[in-house]
């Protein structure tokens, strides 16, 4: 479904506050990284806090999926970006994660929640922390995946990594499109615990065929470039 949050057109999936006159089940808002839909999440995660008592709230971030997309504000030259990141100085971004902040606590807002438990993953970690920085007041508790501060002495990524983030698929076909995102999803996953191939793809394929929009995740990752303070911020939350 669609809520408007923060300004935007944002689509939810919500579990539900469970049924009438069982009390208020404690909300969890999943924010989904880099690019990656609210399918993303793994169905046995999201089956696993519902039968916990969870009531589970997801949603597409903007600019991905099924939410406004912001086209109009063009796409962002990424090598000029990131070297202005790696060199310190300021990156103008279409959006920054604080918007994206904002369109969390947004969502929270249109269903009437007010305090979740926060959990991100990657760029949604770092959402996740500027919801905490931005409304203290509405984080239950807050969990960052595979995430980070964006504190500049912390180690770079893996440039096996990079090379795959910032290469594309081999053609526009939907089976090339497949292969590219679970070669990315490999380069990404923990060796320690891998994840199986056939599902993989399976879940992939079904966020390709729901929206493919690849300038919108080139518009997020101007966002991570530009977002330079939150480590301080962060600092100061007790």
């Amino acid at each position: 479904m669609k809520v408007r949050a923060n300004g935007i057109d944002i689509e939810v999936e919500d579990s539900g506050p469970g049924p009438a006159g069982a009390g208020q089940r404690p909300v969890v808002l999943l924010i989904m990284g880099l690019g990656m839909q609210l399918v993303a999440w793994p169905p046995a995660v999201v089956q696993l806090l519902v039968d916990a008592g969870y009531r589970v709230i997801r949603f597409d971030n903007r600019d991905i999926g099924l939410s406004q997309h912001f086209d109009h504000l063009g796409t962002p030259n990424l090598l000029w970006a990131g070297l202005k990141h790696r060199l310190g100085w300021a990156v103008k971004a279409p959006y920054t994660l604080h918007d994206m902040a904002l369109d969390s606590i947004g969502v929270l807002d249109a269903l009437g929640v007010g305090k979740a438990h926060v959990v991100g993953v990657s760029m949604g970690g770092m959402i996740a922390q500027r919801v905490a920085l931005a409304a203290p007041e509405r984080v239950q508790s807050l969990t960052s995946i595979m995430s980070s501060s964006g504190a500049r002495y912390l180690p770079q990524a893996d440039p096996r990594v990079m090379k795959v983030l910032f290469s594309r698929p081999a053609d526009s076909s939907r089976d090339a499109i497949v292969a590219h995102y679970v070669r990315l999803y490999k380069a990404i996953g923990s060796p320690g615990f891998p994840t199986d191939e056939a599902e993989l793809r399976q879940r992939i394929a079904m966020g390709v065929d729901r929206s493919f929009h690849p300038s919108g995740t080139m518009r997020q990752m101007v966002a991570i470039a530009a977002d330079a303070t939150r480590a301080q911020e962060l600092a100061r939350i007790s």
